[in-house]
């Protein structure tokens, strides 16, 4: 198995050209995101996102992708939380990958929008017990008096959904998809002249163009 410093060296001698790449940039990004997961990547599907608040302040955390396709990039969180806000403000936020084994960035921008209930609570139920318990369980970002009082709230939970009980999505809780109207793939290349290709929606279509490192 090659090592992480061997697969560093082979991707960062990699070129990324127009012809490299296909018109379709969702189809683009799942070509890397392979690359990525049968890589020594640690955590492929981790990703920044970025957000702005109501007084156009700039915040950003990891979330992890738990989809992709021809409608966007989909992550899930808890909707009362600071991300959640600022997108019920906002409704656009911006998305980087960042995979340094392969020498590689993807970054996204786009509208954001909800995940229709049913489809947030077919991968609700999909989560482990603990993880459906803890969506309850815990007002994100919201401040907490000390740790005793969540795991309280958990144990109340617990008390609840046991014996076969299966807790429901809350109501408050759900995905959300980063819509993209650019999509840009930077391979890292020596002396700092990284190859950079971005996408722009154009009604329907996409246009590529080439950008300066």
């Amino acid at each position: 198995m090659p090592s992480i410093a061997d697969i560093r060296r082979d991707y960062a001698l990699t070129k990324l050209d127009r012809l490299d790449v296909v018109d379709d940039p969702i189809a683009q990004f799942r070509r890397w995101f392979t690359d990525a997961t049968t890589s020594a990547v640690l955590e492929p599907n981790a990703m920044t996102l970025a957000t702005v608040d109501t007084e156009g302040i700039p915040d950003a955390r990891i979330v992890l992708l738990k989809g992709v396709n021809e409608r966007g990039f989909t992550f899930f969180t808890d909707y009362r939380s600071q991300k959640g806000r600022d997108l019920a403000a906002h409704g656009h936020a911006a998305l980087v990958f960042f995979w340094p084994e392969l020498e590689r960035q993807v970054r996204v921008r786009g509208a954001v929008v909800k995940m229709a209930s049913a489809e947030s609570a077919e991968y609700y139920n999909s989560r482990p017990l603990g993880s459906r318990i803890g969506a309850w369980a815990s007002e994100q970002s919201s401040v907490l008096s000390d740790r005793e009082d969540l795991e309280a709230r958990v144990a109340d939970l617990e008390a609840r959904f046991r014996d076969g009980v299966e807790p429901p999505l809350p109501p408050h809780w759900g995905g959300f998809i980063v819509v993209p109207a650019q999509i840009e793939f930077w391979q890292g290349r020596q002396s700092r002249l990284h190859d950079r290709l971005r996408y722009q929606r154009n009604g329907d279509a996409w246009v590529i163009d080439r950008l300066s490192p």
